[in-house]
């Protein structure tokens, strides 16, 4: 019998790229023939003006693993899932040919690269119907006490207003039915990073992330966080340490991708509260996550501003651009051995404490006075959890011109002293064999 029109859809996945708790699951009916596509956009393994790829190794890596779980995991219900290296319109013109869709459900975005490939599509295929989730958000900003036009430039205000209501929804229960499997003739393998260009990954045995990317590794790791270690309940003592994998939750690089979904580490949070402990720690958790979506509101707000030299505060500063800071800066050496051993280990594993993140940003934009924007690009390149609203939000705050009223500057000395005082942190990474990297 041939489909109702109406009934051809597509899940276009960007960074929602999980089934649990996922909102496309509400936009799809078991009458429906669906399939699942992913596009990888050429320009992310194109060089950037800096002379990094716009994405680099370990985010690619993160991303393929991500991609074949979520993959695995859509089978379970019988939706087809194509991979494709080619920009998105492109792509969804050679689908339309065999799969003639009239919906398209995706995760809402709002940045610029984001909304100018959506703009493509939609110019291509006007009349197809869309359906958009704020799936990426705690709280969703229909759910705000306040408009984004309204919302406070300050943290405080905005957490102060929030958490009288938290109001988080229940997330979405994966339904368990079997869709009629649709054959595409079309790639569903997913590539590896050297089929990508990438040289292969060694894994570096001193990293603080030796975990794989996908949903499964992801839901995996938040029970063993907070129900069978239960290192929740020492989060705000420990999570300003450097070394190893235990001193922070670790759930970034999961939350970027959205292979984990912010509601529900929230939820069970709330759930290890009523039913174990209730402390400061199980707190700063949902503060983080609260963090998180501020910066997410905040780029929505300001829209390009964010990515602008000015800053959302449209703030001048006499900017330099001077390419032995930079490569210093990268390479691990500058005047600072704190500053060193935490961009070696960025460029060694692809990751980096929060601690590590604020003190090097400060001193390249603060101290070293370097366009801020290089060193937000060099971060979207090499961090596996690199999110968009979150590392231009965090370095507007860093270089002075973002949501920081008080304009910081990091004293780097003092700072390696309180959190690194017996040179732990050091001694691991400024090695022979790191500083070869």
């Amino acid at each position: 019998m041939r489909a109702e029109k109406g009934n051809k859809k597509i899940i276009w996945f960007r960074n929602n790229l999980r089934t649990h708790d996922a909102a496309f699951w509400n936009h799809i009916q078991e009458s429906d023939e669906v399939i699942a596509v992913y596009c990888l956009e050429p320009t992310w393994l194109e060089s950037t003006p800096y002379g990094w790829k716009k994405m680099e190794v370990f985010r690619a890596q993160f991303l393929l693993e991500t991609l074949a779980d979520l993959q695995q995991n859509l089978s379970k219900n019988n939706i087809s899932f194509y991979f494709f290296q080619t920009d998105a319109v492109r792509a969804f013109e050679e689908i339309h040919a065999v799969f003639p869709f009239d919906t398209i459900i995706t995760q809402a975005e709002w940045t610029y690269e984001e909304l100018s490939i959506e703009q493509k599509i939609k110019t291509a295929f006007p009349t197809v119907n869309w359906k958009f989730d704020y799936d990426q958000f705690l709280i969703e900003p229909s759910n705000l006490p306040f408009s984004i036009e309204q919302l406070p430039d300050v943290f405080t205000a905005y957490r102060k207003k929030v958490e009288q209501k938290w109001a988080v929804n229940e997330v979405v229960i994966k339904p368990k039915v079997l869709f009629k499997k649709i054959e595409m003739p079309f790639s569903s393998t997913i590539p590896t990073v050297e089929q990508l260009g990438y040289e292969s990954i060694v894994e570096d045995e001193r990293s603080a992330f030796p975990c794989k990317g996908g949903e499964t590794e992801a839901l995996r790791h938040l029970k063993k966080y907070i129900w069978e270690h239960q290192q929740i309940t020492t989060y705000k003592e420990t999570r300003n340490e450097l070394v190893g994998i235990q001193y922070s939750t670790k759930f970034s690089p999961w939350l970027a991708n959205g292979s984990l979904s912010a509601r529900t580490i929230y939820h069970e949070v709330r759930k290890f509260e009523n039913e174990v402990l209730e402390s400061d720690s199980t707190y700063w958790v949902l503060f983080e996550l609260l963090w998180r979506d501020f910066f997410k509101c905040v780029s929505m707000k300001y829209g390009n501003r964010l990515f602008q030299l000015s800053g959302i505060l449209n703030q001048d500063y006499n900017w330099k651009t001077n390419e032995n800071v930079i490569n210093d800066w990268i390479n691990g050496k500058t005047k600072y051995d704190f500053i060193n051993a935490n961009m070696l280990e960025l460029k060694a594993t692809g990751w980096m404490s929060n601690r590590g993140r604020q003190n090097v940003a400060s001193y390249f934009a603060k101290e070293m006075e370097q366009d801020w924007r290089i060193g937000a690009s060099y971060f979207e390149a090499y961090l596996i959890d690199y999110d968009v609203h979150s590392n231009y939000g965090n370095w507007n705050y860093l270089a002075g011109v973002g949501n920081d009223p008080r304009d910081r500057k990091f004293n780097i000395d003092l700072q390696a002293k309180n959190y690194d005082n017996f040179h732990v942190f050091l001694n691991l990474w400024l090695t022979k064999k790191a500083v070869e990297l």
